[in-house]
C-alpha cells in the first residue's frame, strides 16, 4: 500500500511544468528583444535610455502640434512676401493658384 499518484495530481503537475515553461521563454523572448532593440538604436547613433525624449522633444520644437494656418493668413503672407519683393509677381500667382486649388 504505498503512495501511487492519481491522473489529476500527475496532470497538475506536468501542466503547471508547462506554465513555467512557457513563462520562462516569454522572458528570454522579451529580453532578447530589447537588447536586439536597445544595440539597433544604439547603432544608429542615439542613447537607447534617452530615445523616447529625445523624440517628445523633437516633436514638440516642429511645427507638427501646431493649427495649420488658415486660407486667408496664408494669402495675407503670399502678399507680404511679394511686397517685401522676397518673390516676383509670377511666383506670387502660382502659389496663390496652389493655395486657392487651382
Amino acid at each position: 500500500m504505498g503512495f501511487e499518484p492519481d491522473g489529476f495530481s500527475t496532470s497538475f503537475g506536468v501542466l503547471s511544468g508547462l506554465v513555467v515553461g512557457v513563462v520562462i521563454v516569454g522572458f528570454v523572448v522579451i529580453i532578447a528583444l530589447t537588447i536586439r532593440n536597445a544595440a539597433r538604436v544604439r547603432n544608429s547613433g542615439h542613447d537607447p535610455l534617452s530615445l523616447q525624449t529625445d523624440l517628445a522633444v523633437k516633436l514638440l520644437d516642429s511645427e507638427a502640434l501646431t493649427p495649420a494656418k488658415s486660407l486667408e493668413s496664408r494669402l495675407l503672407e503670399l502678399d507680404a512676401l511679394l511686397t517685401k519683393g522676397a518673390i516676383t509677381s509670377d511666383e506670387h500667382a502660382a502659389a496663390r493658384a496652389r493655395l486657392l486649388g487651382g
